[in-house]
């Protein structure tokens, strides 16, 4: 059995304190080329140091401790894409704009059109580099979802979760936008 391990399962507080500080940043930047979400890779990592420390002494590895904990979290960023549920079958951020033109905008002046369009163009923008690329690729040169993974060498889960994310930035900050807008 791994010493780190061994001495982890005995519950050595210092070790995996250690262990933990050793790894844990080289995991969050490894997971989020998984991810591409900050937060999200930190709670993986985390998540998986929690299984570590509650479950050294059922582990059996016949590798390297190192490389089954990079195991471990590249699976379970994997099993978070999936848990996701992100299908083709939806255009989140297509059809959310259309909503918003929709239900607002036959309601709304030229003007503050205009000015919606606009923020929206700074929202994108503003958004994560590896998010604003796929939304830039999917909305302004029609890509499909594995033309964009291939473009920018992700998974096409990734690209998905990618629109999802940014949809769900673009409405909250939309919709703020067109509260705002009709108070004036």
């Amino acid at each position: 059995m791994n010493l780190i391990l061994e001495e982890i399962s005995k519950r050595n507080r210092k070790v995996f304190k250690n262990f933990f500080n050793k790894n844990y940043k080289d995991l969050v930047v490894y997971a989020n080329g998984y991810l591409f979400d900050k937060d999200s890779s930190e709670d993986i990592v985390q998540e998986t140091f929690i299984y570590i420390w509650e479950n050294a002494d059922k582990l059996k590895i016949k590798t390297s401790l190192k490389g089954y904990l990079y195991a471990m979290v590249r699976n379970r960023c994997l099993n978070f894409l999936k848990s996701i549920k992100v299908t083709d079958n939806f255009e989140f951020l297509e059809f959310n704009l259309n909503l918003i033109t929709e239900h607002v905008f036959d309601s709304t002046s030229e003007e503050d059109k205009k000015i919606v369009y606009h923020q929206i163009l700074k929202i994108v923008d503003a958004l994560p580099d590896k998010m604003q690329q796929v939304v830039k690729l999917k909305f302004l040169h029609n890509y499909k979802y594995s033309e964009i993974a291939d473009e920018l060498g992700i998974s096409v889960n990734t690209v998905k979760t990618q629109l999802k994310r940014a949809k769900s930035k673009i409405t909250a900050l939309v919709t703020s936008i067109i509260v705002l807008l009709q108070m004036c």
